[in-house]
């Protein structure tokens, strides 16, 4: 805890000085790679992260992950809106362009897609977790489609890559399930021993054009990923 301080009393000032003279900030990419050093994360890259222009699809076993895709790509996120209340990890979240959607709130997925075009219409990368929720990484949930109504048409030409989280043993440890409350996730982490390894799978991108409808988009990206997760686990069927 106290090295993610020290590393956040550097990489804030610093963003906001490059915020300043109006250049584009590498330090919340910085900050997220060394947060994920902090928490005992050693991560291995494997396939080749697009550049921009891309829509990041990956499974979701905690918030490490957001540490980990977020330090390789410099990408934004999609998170759930009551994130955007948690004391300073709120506002961090705010620094590094996070859109915010509610889980319940049917009626906002207009307003959502919209301000998902907006950041892609940046050239922002930007990062989902389609399951809506986490498992312990030797899984894979149904993916929701809604969101992927962005890309219907895409607002320009971009491409959708699937990311595979590939945690070590220490996956089941570190996952985030069930009713466990966020500072208790986070204590739980902290207080692990060790460091563990994250194999961080980009897989081939697809062009979205290529699918009919947002289910289809969805359907071929979980498809990619649940193939990838069965080689890692030695071939076990993902369904």
């Amino acid at each position: 805890m106290a090295l993610l301080a020290a590393a956040l009393a550097v990489c804030l000032p610093m963003h906001g000085f490059w915020r300043l003279v109006g250049r584009p900030s590498p330090w919340p990419r910085r900050f997220l790679r060394l947060a994920a050093r902090c928490v005992g994360a050693r991560v291995r890259v494997l396939g080749k992260p697009l550049p921009g222009d891309v829509f990041f699809v990956a499974n979701h076993l905690s918030w490490i992950d957001i540490t980990v895709i977020g330090g390789a790509t410099g990408t934004a996120f999609v998170a759930q809106d009551k994130i955007a209340e948690w004391p300073l990890i709120g506002w961090l979240a705010t620094l590094n362009h996070t859109v915010f959607v509610s889980r319940t709130a049917r009626m906002t997925v207009g307003t959502q897609v919209e301000e998902l075009r907006a950041a892609l219409a940046e050239h922002q990368p930007v990062t989902i977790f389609p399951e809506g929720t986490t498992t312990d990484g030797r899984s894979l949930l149904p993916f929701k489609a809604p969101l992927f109504a962005v890309l219907m048409p895409p607002p320009r030409t971009l491409w959708i890559q699937p990311v595979l989280l590939d945690f070590d043993d220490a996956g089941k440890d570190l996952a985030w399930i069930g009713e466990e409350t966020a500072p208790e996730n986070a204590l739980r982490v902290f207080k692990r021993k060790g460091s563990f390894e994250v194999r961080v799978h980009f897989l081939e991108p697809f062009d979205p054009g290529d699918h009919p409808h947002r289910k289809a988009i969805s359907a071929e990206a979980r498809s990619r990923i649940s193939a990838a997760l069965s080689r890692s686990l030695g071939g076990v069927p993902i369904h």
